[in-house]
């Protein structure tokens, strides 16, 4: 396999048959930049290419698995994931659809995660949220601790969730528009309960009981369990989760330009990520009252 510098891939379990890649920003809370991204994308291909590789587990280095997309590179937003695409008019305006085409882009990435022949785990811890959520979606099942953080606190102002709109298929539909309308996070235990993952653990016994997860699938040779993937996506993608997943990708696109994201965007380039985060979140903090 290829060296990287943003991801650590390594083989484990019985006879080597689990692959893991592991996101490796701990200093950036394994933020997704677009360097990670594709080199994410190289890794997955490579096992998939592997037949002695069956199962393929994905966690973050550090104290978390990704808070989401970079926010740092020029152009700031989800979008700047991809940077190469012109993003505005020889007058400084943003273009709409030069936004859209790199976000198609990284949605290509996360639709080949979703497909490609090899069983996947996400294994979640801290925090997985905005970006770091819609890749552990992606993933065909999905373990966290118990006091980790799921959820897409973007969809207050930075447009709405590209492959968190599985959520739907996954969680009934009154708790899926609640987390969709509110931005809020679920806890792992949380997550478990309501159907958006499979099992939360205590976060010291994660590495283990996720790694004899994984074992226990992997006992099926890879071209086996290949069929049974492609057998259970095909129902999912058949309720339209390919068209679902593009349509949501340039509503996301769209969701740049709509008076309460340029609002947050003015709060950005005013007073920095940190004011403008406290813009956008602080009116949630303390009304949850309606829960208790």
């Amino acid at each position: 396999m290829s060296d990287f510098e943003n991801i650590v891939v390594d083989r484990l379990g019985t006879d080597g048959r689990v692959g893991r890649i592991t996101l490796n920003r701990p200093e950036k809370m394994n933020a997704l930049s677009q360097e990670l991204m594709h080199e994410f994308n190289e890794a997955l291909h490579d096992m998939e290419a592997d037949s002695e590789i069956r199962v393929i587990i994905v966690k973050g280095e550090g104290r978390t698995f990704s808070a989401g997309y970079d926010l740092t590179p020029s152009g700031g937003g989800a979008d700047a994931v991809v940077r190469r695409h012109k993003q505005v008019d020889d007058k400084k305006r943003r273009l709409m659809m030069g936004i859209r085409t790199g976000m198609q882009q990284i949605t290509d990435i996360h639709m080949y995660f979703w497909n490609m022949a090899k069983i996947t785990i996400a294994q979640v811890h801290g925090y997985a949220v905005a970006g770091g959520c819609e890749l552990a979606m992606m993933a065909d099942l999905v373990v966290a601790s118990d006091d980790a953080q799921l959820g897409h606190p973007g969809l207050r102002g930075l447009g709405t969730s590209r492959t968190g709109v599985i959520w739907p298929l996954v969680i009934g539909m009154r708790k899926a528009k609640e987390l969709y309308y509110t931005g809020e996070n679920v806890t792992g235990k949380e997550a478990e309960e309501m159907g958006m993952i499979n099992y939360s653990w205590p976060l010291d016994e994660l590495d283990s009981r996720t790694l004899s997860f994984a074992d226990r699938i992997a006992t099926m040779s890879a071209d086996h369990l290949a069929i049974l993937k492609v057998n259970m996506n095909r129902f999912y993608e058949n309720m339209g989760i390919y068209s679902s997943v593009r349509s949501s990708t340039d509503l996301d696109a769209m969701g740049q330009f709509t008076e309460f994201s340029y609002q947050y965007q003015d709060q950005m380039r005013e007073n920095g990520l940190k004011a403008a985060l406290q813009w956008r979140d602080g009116p949630y903090k303390e009304t949850d009252d309606y829960k208790k």
